[in-house]
């Protein structure tokens, strides 16, 4: 008898995930919810047509394990990549200041026409990255060893 995979099983692994529609979409915003990353690490390329951000990922499929067995929760260093990007705009931030360091809470896809549409990176404090794009193309890598979080806690939201 076979058994569905677990969000822990993926506990040990650097990620590696590609998202093609509004379902994988939905993925890869769980798990960059809460990443962290100074205003810096923001990169346009228009000729490349790619938006690329340099996060730092509280590592949410590692979190049940980290409690089992009573050790720091870890982040890890993760490209978010957006691909087949036509423009790009941002509200509630200001690329000048460059100490500035940004707080993610989730990635959404809002349709257009034919396939065409947006990707949508809402950060706290009403700030928001908007990339148009012709098709959702997004790839989530981690590209450093997980490290303890400096918090040492799960993030968290007022309600």
């Amino acid at each position: 008898m076979s058994q569905d995979a677990r969000f822990e099983d993926g506990a040990e692994s650097a990620l590696h995930l590609k998202a093609f529609d509004a379902d994988s979409v939905a993925v890869i915003s769980a798990l960059i919810q809460d990443a962290i990353f100074p205003i810096t690490e923001i990169k346009w390329e228009p000729k490349a047509r790619r938006l690329s951000l340099l996060l730092n990922r509280f590592r949410w499929e590692d979190r049940a394990l980290a409690e089992r067995q009573q050790r720091p929760y870890e982040r890890v260093r993760s490209v978010l990549a957006i691909g087949d990007v036509t423009g790009v705009a941002s509200q509630g931030i200001n690329r000048q200041e460059r100490d500035t360091v940004l707080s993610l809470l989730s990635v959404g896809w809002e349709p257009g026409d034919d396939g065409t549409g947006r990707i949508v990176l809402t950060l706290a404090g009403d700030g928001a990255i908007r990339a148009d794009v012709e098709c959702v193309d997004l790839t989530l890598r981690d590209v450093t060893k997980p490290y303890a979080a400096p918090s040492r806690k799960v993030p968290g939201h007022p309600e």
